[in-house]
């Protein structure tokens, strides 16, 4: 890095899920690993999880009052155009005030506003797009922003070849080391060293489909002999923790992720994009159950990407009932079948992402 006097400052805005904050996360932590001095501004969604997540991480957020356009409940969307106005206003607003030297954009409801007005500015915008699909906003900013960065092939249909820069998505700095051991990390949970194991991770929200499917096949898991360490989401906890006994254990939210991967022999889990980075670095087993709700149904997409390449197995969720238990089977049941999923999934794995997207954003701004 050459001699400077000056402290640069970035946005980073990015949100509504962890999909979107733990990338978010990275990149501000990557960016105060080399440069202490940085300034580093959150912008976030009015009461949505970053709210929580980012001042815990130690930053400052500020919040817009904005969401996404809303595919059940059309009426919900009245207020949009209302939200979007004041959105913008309060991100020209924070941009004039805070004078950043480039916005970095991770996706989620609250980007969209943020690098619009930043590049109204003629501020330099970067782009992360996690999914193998983009999003709307995404393709729309993609015009105007410096580079993009993206976790999957094939995307010049959507944006300028010579904008994209293939890095993988960012992922928590632990799991770039995963060295719990299977027992210890068993013990932890208070499960046996000698049974199969499942982890069912259906979002940091939780997944209901999902839940309702495990749910079904509770008697049959216990017939197997396998356990289960089942995050089931905050909203849908009380629900289902009557199941938990001493092969399953049952929680909102898993902290710790670390155990609960090195615990697991396969893991079910939902197609968001930072989720599947983070499992191809894990390399265990995988099924892979995309939500049918979100825009473009990219989790599907992001699910297929991997499916293709036989590093993973993809359910939709119409098909639970039908496929589930018998592809749990076929995976814990099949030792060669376990072993190339493991082997094709870990070749797809990019642990360097955020490195990669850190040493171009310098390079663009010739820092």
């Amino acid at each position: 890095m050459k001699n400077r006097k000056k402290t640069y400052r970035f946005i980073i805005s990015g949100g509504g899920t962890g999909g979107h904050i733990f990338p978010a996360l990275a990149i501000a932590n990557e960016i105060k690993g080399r440069m202490p001095d940085a300034q580093i501004l959150f912008v976030g969604a009015k009461g949505r999880m970053e709210m929580e997540k980012i001042p815990a991480a130690g930053y400052p957020i500020e919040a817009l009052w904005i969401s996404g356009i809303n595919r059940t409940n059309k009426l919900k969307n009245l207020s949009f155009p209302l939200k979007l106005v004041s959105s913008l206003w309060k991100a020209g607003k924070i941009i004039n005030k805070f004078k950043p030297d480039a916005v970095i954009g991770t996706g989620g409801f609250a980007s969209g506003p943020v690098l619009y007005v930043a590049q109204k500015k003629g501020i330099p915008t970067f782009i992360q797009e996690q999914n193998s699909y983009p999003g709307i906003t995404n393709k729309l900013l993609a015009k105007n922003a410096l580079k993009i960065y993206t976790a999957y092939d094939n995307l010049d249909n959507f944006f300028n070849p010579e904008k994209i820069l293939l890095t993988g998505n960012p992922i928590r700095e632990s799991l770039k080391s995963l060295n719990e051991n299977k027992t210890d990390a068993l013990n932890k949970f208070g499960l046996q060293p000698n049974k199969k194991t499942l982890l069912v991770v259906g979002g940091s929200l939780g997944a209901m489909q999902v839940n309702r499917a495990i749910e079904k096949y509770i008697d049959e898991i216990k017939n197997n002999q396998w356990q289960l360490i089942w995050q089931t989401g905050k909203n849908h906890y009380e629900k289902f923790r009557k199941y938990e006994d001493k092969s399953i254990k049952v929680m909102p939210f898993i902290n710790d992720m670390n155990q609960a991967y090195a615990a697991a022999d396969l893991i079910i889990s939902r197609a968001g994009a930072g989720s599947i980075s983070e499992l191809a670095v894990v390399g265990k087993p995988v099924i892979l159950i995309p939500s049918p709700y979100l825009a473009e149904d990219h989790q599907t997409k992001n699910a297929k990407a991997l499916s293709d390449k036989n590093a993973a197995i993809l359910i939709k969720e119409k098909d639970l009932d039908k496929n589930l238990i018998h592809d749990i089977q076929k995976i814990l049941n099949d030792e060669k079948y376990h072993e190339d999923l493991q082997k094709n999934l870990k070749q797809m794995a990019k642990p360097n992402a955020v490195e990669h997207i850190v040493d171009d954003i310098f390079k663009q701004l010739k820092i």
